[in-house]
């Protein structure tokens, strides 16, 4: 006689509520596979004359999608610069960089390992578009982004140091001396021509 068929995984997990087994054909359908929908399945037949059962394996594979992209970055001259990117798929994507086009390797100033990037001591020649590549057997992703290594002599404009300041003899004062300037600027003081060092004054 035309025996009875049920479906159920193999691996104890129970069957996901998208999956509609047809009963006459003996077929499982899984609409939109996700990750998962990967594991054993048996398909278990039984009549008057017994039961038999048939497992099969699932795997599911994906091209890579991104979890972390890396954005534009615009650092100080001798500063660092840290990038990661991460994707997900099946199998898990491999990472390769690029500078302006040219695969970039792991060197003395340049630390790449996965995704990610370090750059301890920028100089101005790291300035470019970056791109870090993920792939697998499925496909390759890319992810953009530009550095730009910033230098400017000091600057005062923005935060000028005050040209008079009152005090009572006896009284404390205390003079600034923030200027922008890329990299930090090293600040020394003068009072006439002479260099002031610190003193318990």
């Amino acid at each position: 006689p035309v025996p009875s068929i049920s479906w159920k995984r193999s691996d104890g997990n129970s069957l996901a509520k998208k999956i509609q087994p047809n009963r006459t054909r003996g077929v499982l359908e899984i609409p939109n596979v996700e990750q998962e929908d990967e594991g054993s399945y048996e398909c278990m037949a039984g009549n008057t004359r017994g039961i038999n059962i048939a497992r099969g394996q699932l795997f599911v594979y994906a091209p890579p999608e991104w979890d972390k992209k890396i954005q534009n970055a615009f650092v100080s001259l001798h500063d660092s610069l840290f990038w990661e990117c991460k994707a997900r798929g099946k199998p898990s994507p491999s990472y390769s960089w690029l500078k302006n086009g040219q695969p970039l390797i792991s060197e003395e100033r340049i630390q790449i390992e996965n995704g990610t990037l370090l750059i301890p001591m920028l100089n101005l020649s790291d300035s470019g578009l970056y791109q870090c590549v993920a792939e697998n057997k499925y496909d390759t992703i890319y992810a953009n982004a530009e550095l730009r290594v910033i230098a400017a002599a000091p600057d005062f404009s923005r935060n000028p140091v005050k040209k008079l300041s009152v005090v009572q003899v006896g009284g404390e004062v205390t003079i600034g001396c923030k200027p922008s300037a890329s990299p930090r600027a090293a600040v020394s003081w003068r009072k006439g021509s002479e260099l002031l060092r610190q003193n318990k004054r």
